[in-house]
């Protein structure tokens, strides 16, 4: 799907993006839901892929709330930089360990559910005038909210159907 340039089209890639991983999800057994992956990858289970998607939707949500406060966010947290994101990854996969998959898949859904409503408030121009925000730089709030949402959703769909793919090849 190409990257949305309008509010409705945000909204479509969004949720259609969300109602597919919620599918991929629902189509894993419980042995899969409970196992580690077969190969090697920073996230170590579906529960470490929705703890992923889940983090990154506060850090979305936070660098909104100060951006349009008038400050300017840590991006993409404090004490990171875009360079060094795959040690805030790790933190994120540390952060979750002891968080079912259950507790995050609420948690997702909750925090998937405040980015919708970001997107809902705003118009056309609003998501999609570059430089519109200081603080969302050269680029738009609606690429910072695509990247949030379904072109997240679907790098998680794609990794979780190479784990049912493994897993039925591995003998799961």
């Amino acid at each position: 799907m190409p990257r949305p340039k309008s509010k409705s089209e945000l909204q479509t890639a969004s949720n259609q993006s969300y109602v597919a991983l919620i599918a991929t999800l629902d189509t894993l057994t419980d042995a899969q839901k409970r196992a580690s992956f077969p190969f090697v990858h920073r996230d170590k289970n579906v529960r470490d892929v929705l703890a992923h998607l889940h983090e990154w939707h506060l850090l979305m949500l936070s660098w909104y709330e100060v951006g349009m406060e008038g400050s300017k966010p840590d991006m993409p947290k404090k004490g990171y930089t875009w360079k060094t994101t795959s040690e805030l990854n790790g933190e994120i996969w540390n952060k979750y360990q002891n968080t079912s998959l259950h507790q995050i898949r609420k948690k997702m859904n909750g925090s998937h559910d405040a980015l919708c409503k970001i997107i809902d408030a705003h118009t056309d121009a609003e998501l999609f005038t570059k430089r519109l925000y200081s603080w969302t730089g050269t680029t738009s709030l609606g690429s910072y909210l695509t990247s949030a949402t379904s072109s997240h959703y679907d790098w998680a769909i794609k990794l979780l159907c190479r784990f049912a793919r493994s897993f039925q090849e591995n003998g799961g």
